[in-house]
C-alpha cells in the first residue's frame, strides 16, 4: 500500500457544504474497494479468523512451509490494507461522522494483532545461512521474493548475534523517543506567539506561520518570523540536547552494525551509495552561484534595499486574475500531460470519469491531497479540496502522478515487487508537474501569468532542490562531527546552521540571527539522512521531463518501464530505466540548466514587459 499524505488540519466555516451536498460527480467511488460497510464488516471478520499463525513459528527453514506462509502473510496483508485504506477513506471524507472513526480505530487494532502474530518471521529468515538464502534467491518457487531475500543476505555483515540483537531490541523505545520528546516540545510545550495584525491579535501556529511569511505588510513578516523564532530559541536546550540525543544515536548504532557512518547506515537501507549523497553536496555547491542571482532578483523584485529572510517567501509577482473550475483545470492537465501519450491520458479519462477523485470540500473533511493505492484493487484514488486557484490545477497533476505510478507498478508487478519507496515515489508527481508549467508557460500569451508559472517553477526548486540539500548539507557536518569525536552543543548546531544559510542564500539577503535557529524545527531530522531524497526526486524529475520534451528516443517508452516497475530493482537501477543515472553529472547539470533557464526568462520577461 502506497500513501502519500498531507498534514491534517481540519477547518469549520459556515459555508462549507455538509458531504451530502456535494454532487456524486465529485465524489470518489469507495464502493470499488467494498460495496458497503457491510461488506467491510465481513471481510473484516473473515481477516480476523486468518490471524493465527502459530503453525509457522520456529518452521520456516522448511521451503515448502516457508511458501506457505509467505503466500498467506501477503493475502492476509493485502486484505488488512483494503480494510484499512477504506476506513481511512470513509474517515477522511467525512470524520465527522462517529461510525468511521471507531472503524479506523477497529482496523488499526486488527493491523497490530497480525503483526504481532507475524513478528517471529523476520528474525527467523534473517538468520537463514548464505547459503539458504541464495538458494531462495534462485529457486522459481521464490521468483516473486528473490528482491526481498536478496536484501537479507546484503543485509548479512550488519546483524548482529542473536544476544547482541536482544539488547539492541530492548533500546528500542528509547531510541525513538527523542523524535516523540521533539514532538513533543514543538506542538505542546512551544510558546507560540502572538501578534498584532490589522488591528487584530493572532496567534502565530506552525500552520499559520506560512501564510503571515506571504503577507504584502512587511512589518507583518518581521514581527511574525522574530517572534516564531523566538519560540525556539526559548526551546533550544531542550530540542539541542534532544536532537544531539538522536545524533549520538545514529552515530551508535551505526558503529554497532559495522557500517562506517551513520550515512552509509541510512543509504545501505536505501540500497543507495553515499557518494550518491556526496555527489548531489557537491553538485548543488558548484551551482549555488545561479541560487545567489535568483535571490538578488528577488530583493530587486520587491525593491528592497535590504532584504532579509523573512521576506524570502513572500511572492514576487502580484496576484494573477486565475479562477478555474474542476472541469477547465482538468482538461489543463490532460493538455499538459498528451505529450505522455495516448494511454496515459486514456487512463487520466479513467480516473475523471469513473470515480478516482474525490474532489470538493466538505464539512468534516480531511484538509490537503493525497493519492492512494492498495494492490488488488481496480485504481488508486485522490483526494483533493479543490477551490479553483492555480496551486490546485498543479495539485491534480502531481496526486494523479502519484496514482499513475501506483496504477503501472500494481499492474506490472507481484505484490512483493509493486510497492515503491520515498527515494522514488515524488518522481512521477513532479515529473507532471513540470510537464504542466511548460505547457501553460508554450500556450500562455499573459505576461503577468507567464512571470508568475516561472517563479512557481523557480520556488519550487529552491525549496525543493536547494533547501532540501542544505539540509542535508546540515545533517552530514552534525553527524560527522560526532564520529570524529566532537562534541554538539546548541551553539555549535545554530552556528552551522547559519554559516549554511549565508552560503546557500548568499549576500543578497542578510541571514538574521533568528534563522540559526530553524534547524530546531525540524522534524525530519530526526529521521537522519531522509530529506535528500526530495532533491534527488526533483532532480530525477526534471531530467525525465527535458528528455521526454526533447524528443529523446524511447524517453516515454522508458519512463512507463520506470513507472511499471515498483520495487523490482534498486531505486537507483530503476532510475537508470528513465534515463536518469545519479551516479554522474548529466541530471544535476540538466536540473541546474532548468532552473537558471526559468531564471533567465523571469528576468527577460520583466524587462521586456516593465
Amino acid at each position: 500500500m502506497e500513501k502519500i499524505l498531507w498534514e491534517f488540519c481540519l477547518y469549520i466555516s459556515k459555508n462549507m457544504k455538509r458531504r451530502s451536498e456535494i454532487l456524486d460527480k465529485y465524489k470518489w467511488k469507495i464502493s470499488d474497494i467494498f460495496s458497503d460497510e457491510s461488506e467491510w464488516e465481513k471481510s473484516f471478520d473473515k481477516v480476523k479468523s486468518q490471524l493465527d499463525f502459530s503453525f509457522y513459528v520456529g518452521k520456516l527453514k522448511d521451503d515448502k512451509i516457508l511458501l506457505e506462509f509467505l503466500t498467506k502473510s501477503e493475502k492476509v496483508e493485502q486484505s488488512l490494507s483494503l480494510l484499512d485504506v477504506y476506513a481511512m477513506m470513509k474517515k477522511d471524507e467525512d470524520s465527522s461522522c462517529s461510525d468511521s472513526v471507531s472503524r479506523q480505530y477497529k482496523i488499526e487494532a486488527l493491523i497490530t494483532e497480525y503483526s504481532f502474530n507475524t513478528a517471529f518471521a523476520y528474525p527467523e529468515m534473517t538468520a537463514f545461512s548464505e547459503k539458504k538464502l541464495n538458494s531462495l534467491i534462485n529457486n522459481q518457487s521464490f521468483s516473486a521474493y528473490d528482491r526481498f531475500f536478496g536484501r537479507i543476505l546484503k543485509n548479512k555483515p550488519h546483524v548482529l548475534s542473536e544476544e547482541s540483537e536482544k539488547i539492541l531490541a530492548l533500546g528500542g523505545q528509547v531510541f525513538s523517543s527523542f523524535r516523540n520528546i521533539f514532538d513533543m516540545a514543538d506542538n505542546v510545550d512551544f510558546p507560540f506567539p502572538e501578534i498584532n495584525v490589522d488591528g487584530e491579535k493572532v496567534v502565530v501556529t506552525h500552520a499559520e506561520y506560512g501564510a503571515l511569511l506571504q503577507n504584502q505588510n512587511r512589518a507583518v513578516r518581521e514581527k511574525t518570523f522574530k517572534a516564531y523564532y523566538n519560540g525556539y530559541k526559548k526551546l533550544l536546550n531542550v530540542i539541542s540536547s534532544t536532537y544531539i540525543s538522536s545524533v549520538n544515536k545514529d552515530v551508535f548504532l551505526a558503529k554497532a552494525r559495522n557500517y562506517t557512518s551513520a550515512l552509509q547506515k541510512s543509504t545501505f537501507s536505501e540500497e543507495v551509495s553515499p557518494e550518491i549523497y556526496q555527489k548531489l553536496l557537491f553538485k548543488v555547491d558548484k551551482a549555488l552561484p545561479v541560487l545567489h542571482d535568483y535571490v538578488a532578483k528577488r530583493r530587486q523584485e520587491l525593491k528592497l534595499d535590504e532584504m532579509h529572510m523573512w521576506d524570502m517567501y513572500v511572492p514576487i509577482v502580484s496576484e494573477i486574475s486565475y479562477q478555474k473550475s474542476y472541469e477547465q483545470a482538468f482538461e489543463t492537465v490532460k493538455e499538459g500531460l498528451k505529450v505522455l501519450g495516448k494511454d496515459y491520458c486514456t487512463l487520466l479519462d479513467k480516473a475523471y470519469n469513473e470515480g478516482w477523485i474525490d474532489v470538493m470540500e466538505n464539512y468534516g473533511k480531511r484538509s490537503g491531497a493525497y493519492s492512494v493505492g492498495v494492490y488488488g484493487i481496480k485504481h488508486p484514488f485522490v483526494l483533493l479540496n479543490y477551490q479553483g486557484v492555480m496551486h490546485d490545477t498543479f495539485t491534480i497533476a502531481h496526486e494523479l502522478g502519484h496514482s499513475m505510478h501506483t496504477y503501472f507498478s500494481n499492474a506490472n508487478q507481484t505484490q512483493s515487487k509493486a510497492d515503491y519507496t520515498i527515494f522514488v515515489a515524488e518522481v512521477a508527481s513532479t515529473v507532471n508537474e513540470v510537464l504542466l508549467l511548460k505547457s501553460m508557460l508554450s500556450s500562455e500569451k499573459d505576461v503577468k501569468i507567464k512571470r508568475y508559472l516561472l517563479n512557481y517553477y523557480l520556488e519550487m526548486i529552491r525549496t525543493t532542490l536547494f533547501r532540501q540539500t542544505m539540509f542535508a548539507e546540515f545533517e552530514f557536518a552534525v553527524h560527522d562531527i560526532v564520529e570524529k569525536g566532537g562534541a554538539l552543543s546548541k551553539d555549535e548546531l545554530s552556528k552551522i546552521y547559519l554559516e549554511l544559510n549565508q552560503k546557500y542564500y548568499g549576500s543578497s539577503v542578510v541571514s538574521d540571527e533568528e534563522i540559526s535557529f530553524e534547524w530546531a524545527r525540524i522534524p525530519h531530522f530526526y529521521s537522519a539522512f531522509y530529506v535528500y531524497k526530495y532533491a534527488t526526486g526533483i532532480i530525477s524529475a526534471i531530467t525525465i521531463a527535458d528528455k521526454i520534451l526533447s524528443g529523446e528516443k524511447n524517453a516515454v517508452e522508458n519512463y512507463f518501464k520506470f513507472l511499471s516497475s515498483g520495487c523490482s530493482d534498486t531505486k537507483v537501477n530503476l532510475l537508470k530505466i528513465a534515463g536518469v543515472h545519479l551516479d554522474t553529472d548529466e541530471p544535476y547539470d540538466l536540473a541546474m540548466k532548468s532552473f537558471k533557464d526559468a531564471l533567465d526568462e523571469f528576468i527577460k520577461l520583466g524587462e521586456e514587459n516593465g
